[in-house]
C-alpha cells in the first residue's frame, strides 16, 4: 500500500512542479517539496496519516522560512511607472479645472494630463499651478498649491 502511496506522492509532487513552471510565481512549489517528502516516508513504509503530517509540516516550514528569501531573489523589483514619480509634484493648469462641469487639462513633465479636483467645489484657473495628490485612471487628482510663487517652470515642462 505504501508503495502505490509513494507513487502518488510523486504524481502530486509533478503536478505541483508543472503548476509551478506555468504560473511563473512560486505559487505551489512549497507543496511539491512537502509531496516529496511524503513521498520518502511512504518508500520507508510510513502509515498514510505520517505522510499527511509530514506533507502539511515541510510544506508549512518550506513556505515559512524559504517563500520570503525566494521572492527576494527570483520575482522582479517592481519598478514605479512615470506616472507615479508625478504624485506631489507641480503642475501647471492649461484648462480650467472644475469638476462639475467635467472640464481641465494640465501639463505635467512636458506632458498634458486630464485633470480633477480632489474636492468637488473647488476649481483651478489656467495658469494657476496646483499638486498632484493622487493618479486616478488617466487622471490627475489635484489639490491647491501652498507655494504657487516657487515653482520653477523649467520643471513642470521639461520633457523626460
Amino acid at each position: 500500500m505504501s508503495f502505490y502511496l509513494a507513487f502518488a506522492w510523486l504524481a502530486l509532487m509533478i503536478l505541483l512542479v508543472i503548476v509551478e513552471v506555468i504560473t511563473l510565481g512560486l505559487v505551489c512549489i512549497w507543496f511539491a517539496g512537502g509531496a516529496l517528502v511524503a513521498a520518502i516516508v511512504a518508500v520507508f513504509g510510513g502509515p498514510w496519516w505520517l505522510q499527511l503530517i509530514v506533507f502539511v509540516a515541510v510544506s508549512t516550514l518550506l513556505l515559512i522560512f524559504t517563500k520570503p528569501v525566494a521572492k527576494k531573489y527570483f520575482t522582479d523589483k517592481i519598478q514605479k511607472t512615470n506616472s507615479e514619480d508625478l504624485i506631489g509634484k507641480k503642475v501647471m493648469v492649461t484648462e480650467v479645472v472644475d469638476n462639475v462641469r467635467a472640464t481641465g487639462v494640465a501639463v505635467a513633465s512636458g506632458l498634458e494630463w486630464t485633470a480633477r479636483s480632489r474636492v468637488d467645489g473647488v476649481t483651478f484657473e489656467k495658469g494657476e499651478i496646483a499638486l498632484v495628490e493622487a493618479i486616478e485612471g488617466v487622471k490627475l487628482i489635484l489639490v491647491k498649491c501652498p507655494q504657487e510663487h516657487n515653482v520653477d517652470e523649467k520643471e513642470i515642462f521639461q520633457y523626460k
